[in-house]
């Protein structure tokens, strides 16, 4: 049996974001119970409930830790923990940042494609992991490979280079050569897809989910211009690489034709109004079959 658990829901910032005065985040900050925090998108997942995978390190990764009583030390020894392996879905800094909090001698493996290694390798930061403890291993787009007891197979998304690495007066297009990734684990049962990031809906994607028990798909914004419209950003979500929730080749649109068991968004902006409970955005997405993430939310495949 598969067991997830959502250490964080949402996008880079967080929910609240720290320097956002955006209507859900002051609600959020004010403990509103229909605006619950969420951390930087990240989940764990076990096929004996012992020892864990972890799917991206945000920069919350110890925080998530504190708060997830699954990846706590066992008694018995003075320094261990069930967190035996780490998979990467790309390099931007919201996904490796986190690594700098398992510097402390504890040994585990390292996964992700060539381009994301290649980020770190060319990084002296991250020779803090001490390669005695923590071994990097490369996985190649759609070829499976067992990890932890389980079957998991990566597999190129459209997507965009990390945000550091992008000529600022350029845009640099849709990457995908494995510069992000979506996941579909397996351990016995149903497959669950792991979906943070994703810029288009190709046939080929769409023809891989078909199927699926679960897909975590990339939720970031509600609207393609929302970062723009609220004077958030000057870019569109397609730009930064996310599809909108809604509107014209947005993900309600896709997957109204993909035969998914249970569908449920992941990687959730500040200034996405459906992080709201009580929104109307939020009970549009009900209407049409999604869930929204919270951080804790477990799932049994």
């Amino acid at each position: 049996m598969l067991r997830v658990i959502v250490l964080g829901a949402g996008a880079g910032g967080g929910f609240p974001q720290w320097n956002s005065a955006g209507a859900g985040c002051l609600r959020s900050r004010a403990g509103d119970p229909a605006a619950p925090s969420r951390s930087q998108s990240s989940i764990a997942v076990s096929a004996d409930g012992e020892r864990w995978l972890l799917v991206n390190a945000s920069p919350d990764l110890r925080q998530q830790i504190a708060a997830t009583p699954a990846l706590h030390p066992r008694p018995g020894t003075l320094r261990n923990s069930p967190v035996a392996a780490v998979l990467l879905t790309g390099a931007e800094i919201d996904t490796i940042a986190g690594l700098l909090h398992l510097r402390e001698r504890q040994a585990f493996t390292l996964l992700a494609a060539r381009p994301t290694l290649a980020v770190l390798d060319a990084n002296p930061i991250f020779r803090a992991l001490n390669p005695d403890f923590v071994k990097r291993r490369e996985i190649v787009s759609d070829e499976a490979f067992d990890v932890l007891g389980m079957s998991v197979t990566a597999y190129a998304v459209p997507g965009k280079m990390p945000l550091f690495a992008e000529d600022a007066a350029d845009d640099p297009g849709v990457a995908e050569a494995g510069e992000a990734l979506g996941l579909a684990f397996s351990a016995g049962g149903g497959t669950l897809h792991y979906i943070p990031g994703c810029a288009t809906m190709t046939a080929a994607l769409r023809a891989r989910l078909d199927g699926a028990t679960c897909v975590m798909f990339d939720g970031t914004l509600f609207t393609d211009d929302e970062m723009i419209r609220l004077g958030a950003g000057p870019k569109t979500g397609r730009r930064m690489g996310h599809m909108p929730m809604t509107g014209r080749g947005s993900s309600l649109e896709a997957f109204a034709s993909i035969p998914v068991a249970r569908r449920i968004f992941v990687h959730i902006n500040n200034t996405n109004p459906a992080l709201l409970a009580d929104s109307p955005e939020r009970v549009m997405l009900t209407a049409h079959g999604w869930e929204v993430a919270d951080d804790g939310m477990e799932i049994h495949l």
